[in-house]
Parts: C-alpha cells; structure tokens; sequence
C-alpha cells in the first residue's frame, strides 16, 4: 500500500507573538539556519500583551534566588538584552537603580538582598540615608543599594526586530482555535483565519494562554494562569525623579511593589500594583469575561492562595479603587509627589502559573510533551531574559525535532 509523505508547513510552530516567542524563532533559525519557524500571533502585531505593557526595566537579576532559571537568566540576559539593543540601534540606556528601605523592619531584607546580589555576580554599593540624595535627591530612606547593571529599553521594538531577525514566518490574527496532535504525524494547528497550519513540534508561548494552549495539545500543564493587572500612573513632575526606584520587596511575593521608572521616552511610571484581573486581557475593572473568571475561580489553588494571602491582597485591592492610598504608598519613596501628579496611564496584566496547592510558581517553567515544548509561566523578569529562555526554549525543540 502506498503511504502518502505529510507535507508539513514548517519544522516549529511557536504559539505566541510576544517577546519570548520571537525570541525563541531567532534562536531556533541562529542555532539551526534553514529550519523553518512559523509564528502565529493572535493580535494583528507584536508585543501586544505582557511585552508591550510593562516598564521596559532591563532587570539586574538582584532578586531572585541564586542558581534559579530567573536568576542566571536576568543577569545573563540584561547584559545580552544591552548589547543587542546596542547592535541593532533599539533605543536603551543603562541607568541603574536605587533599592530603599524606608522602614526599620526592611533593613534586614535589604542586607539579604545584597548578599544574594552578590552571590549572583551583581556589582551593587549599599548606601546610608545620607548618600540616597547623591543619586536621587527626592527620594527618603534609611538605606539603600544602588545596582549599576538595571537599565531601561522598548521591549516592542526588541520583539519586532527578534521578529525580523530570524527569518521565520509571522502570521498575524491567527488565534488558535484547535490543536491535533499526532506522536506519529506532528501537530496541525487550526486557526480563527480558517488556515490548517502543521508543524513537526509545537512550541507554546502563548502566555496568558499557554495553559490553555498547553491542554488543547493534550497535555495537562497543572498549574493554572492567573491574570494579576498591573495599574500604573504617569508621573507629572517627571524632573521629581531621575531613573529607577524601588522599595525592598516583600520575599513572599512574586510582585516588586510599587516603584518608579524613568522610560525610554523620558517619562516615569509609577506602578504596578496588583490585583485579579476578571479577565485574562482584563486592563480595567469594566473588562469582564465570565467564562475566564469562572474557569479561574474553579482551580482549587486560586481558593487556597486566596486564603493564604488574603491581608496582602486587600492592601492591592485597596491602592486600586483609592487614588490616595497608592499616593500614600508613593509618598513612602518619594515624600514630595502630591495626588495630582499622578496621572492614569495604562495598565498591564501579569500571567502568574498558581499550583494546585495554591502556590505561585516563583520561577520560568517550561515543560515538554510529546513533540512539543510548553512556556508555562514567564513573567516579569522574562522581557530581560528573553534572549537565554528563547535558547533554552529552542535547544528543547530541535532535540524534539531531532527525535521525531
């Protein structure tokens, strides 16, 4: 009997347009020149999501727990994230930033922070309450780290030139509506366009979708994205503040707290706060999407890391419906900003994986099934370190490639 050969249209089919699907297109076609990458990116362009509505922060990797993907992936990827923007003329400038400590109690979490700067190979200076002013002269504290090696990009434009970069194909407004799978045969992906697109592996960087993208390919990814909106203002005395400044973090918590940054553009955003979004796009209050909220709320971790951390939760809340609340959390930093130089500018939404037990997954997780590779939680610092997941991401790919 004669078997017909299955044409495929491409080597890897990357699910999702934004800065770690692009990222991982250039490294598949830089490691392997001539495989053939097809994205499909649901938005009609780039970066639409988590990408394009952060602070545009090329993060030091001072946070994050020594010899963890997020901390050898950041300080790796904020000096490769530097040079590529240097390489390619991507507006960047490397700034640094001030960590403060404004209350007694953070003292011994900003010394720990150090120690663990250094333990990751991060140049940083600690400083007493007087020497704040050398750097930022509004900003009040007991104490503070200056880290040299934070800076400042367009994340938009880094993605659009990974994008361009690696040659592959990019279709735009092509949603995934369903996934077949076949160990034997690959994938073939139908798009809301009506397109049948196959690939040999599937690569999902789907973000705030990538757990469902994940199950749709047939493979339960057991943690559950929950969409956290990030709410920012936009300072109106910019001149108030000179480049980055952050509060010492609370080490429970994946979420920085609220800082301020001086962007690309020379304006400074104050923000994010951090709240659950009824959506998983959900950039306001007024965007609800009942089937996302009740597919979230059914996940028993939601429940449990509700109960968990219910007191921080209602201070976010809080900072989220009363304007003076985030004055107040601002003016901890910075004691001169009044309410109205804070204007509204828009919001972001963070895809955070919960566990079962609900956990918040605290580092990048990438998972594979059979003839494919899932991203299944790449949040904040993933922009920075999108340059060594897209390598790590491709590495897993080809070898899927090689195997099938």
């Amino acid at each position: 009997m004669h078997v017909s050969k299955i044409a495929h249209d491409c080597d890897v089919l990357v699910v999702g347009g934004g800065i770690v699907g692009l990222s991982t297109a250039y490294a598949i076609t830089r490691a392997a020149p001539g495989t053939r990458v097809t994205v499909l990116e649901k938005e009609p362009g780039a970066a639409r999501h988590q990408t394009g509505r952060n602070s545009g922060v090329i993060h030091s990797g001072i946070y994050y727990r020594p010899g963890t993907l997020k901390a050898r992936y950041a300080v790796r990827g904020a000096a490769e994230m530097t040079k590529f923007c240097a390489e390619y003329g991507i507006p960047h400038a490397v700034t640094g930033k001030l960590i403060v400590a404004t209350e007694r109690a953070e003292l011994p979490r900003l010394h720990a922070l150090a120690q663990r700067g250094r333990e990751n190979g991060i140049p940083l200076r600690e400083l007493g309450a007087a020497q704040i002013a050398e750097y930022e002269p509004e900003v009040r504290g007991l104490a503070a780290l200056h880290v040299r090696t934070t800076g400042i990009c367009d994340y938009a434009a880094v993605a659009q030139q990974l994008g361009a970069a690696s040659g592959a194909e990019i279709r735009y407004g092509a949603q995934v509506v369903r996934i077949d799978r076949r160990p034997e045969r690959g994938v073939a992906v139908l798009t809301s366009r009506g397109d049948v697109v196959r690939g040999r592996v599937l690569v999902n960087c789907a973000g705030l979708y990538c757990d469902e993208i994940a199950r749709l390919t047939g493979d339960e990814p057991e943690v559950r994205i929950v969409p956290f909106r990030g709410e920012y203002y936009e300072l109106a005395r910019p001149d108030l503040v000179r480049g980055l400044v952050y509060p010492v973090p609370d080490p429970a918590f994946p979420f920085l707290g609220v800082h301020l940054t001086r962007g690309i553009d020379g304006g400074v955003h104050v923000g994010p706060n951090a709240v659950p979004a009824l959506a998983r796009e959900g950039y306001g209050w007024g965007v609800v999407r009942p089937g996302e909220a009740m597919a979230t709320a059914a996940w028993p971790g939601v429940w449990r890391m509700g109960r968990r951390h219910w007191r921080y939760g209602l201070g976010e809340l809080r900072r989220s419906v009363s304007k003076a609340a985030f004055v107040d959390a601002v003016r901890r930093l910075l004691p001169a900003v009044e309410e109205g130089d804070l204007v509204r500018a828009a919001a972001g939404v963070r895809a955070q994986a919960v566990l079962r037990d609900g956990g918040l997954v605290d580092d990048f997780l990438i998972r594979e099934g059979s003839r494919a590779v899932h991203v299944l939680n790449a949040p904040s610092p993933a922009a920075t370190a999108s340059l060594p997941i897209g390598r790590e991401v491709a590495r897993r790919a080809l070898h899927a490639l090689t195997n099938a």
